[in-house]
């Protein structure tokens, strides 16, 4: 188990019946970069990855 997995698990145990929409996601990833500036490239990483889940090419 990664320490990432528990910060997961609480995100599901919590808020995991909600509906989200990308644009709610994208608004609290820049909040949270602006809080924590330190995050940007982790961040952008996983912004960049979701965003191509369907390339073919990846």
């Amino acid at each position: 188990m990664y320490f990432t997995d528990r910060g997961i698990e609480e995100l599901q145990a919590r808020r995991g019946d909600e509906e989200v929409t990308l644009d709610w996601l994208a608004e609290q990833l820049r909040t949270f970069v602006d809080l924590f500036p330190e995050f940007e490239v982790p961040v952008e990483r996983l912004a960049t990855w979701l965003a191509r889940l369907d390339d073919e090419d990846e």
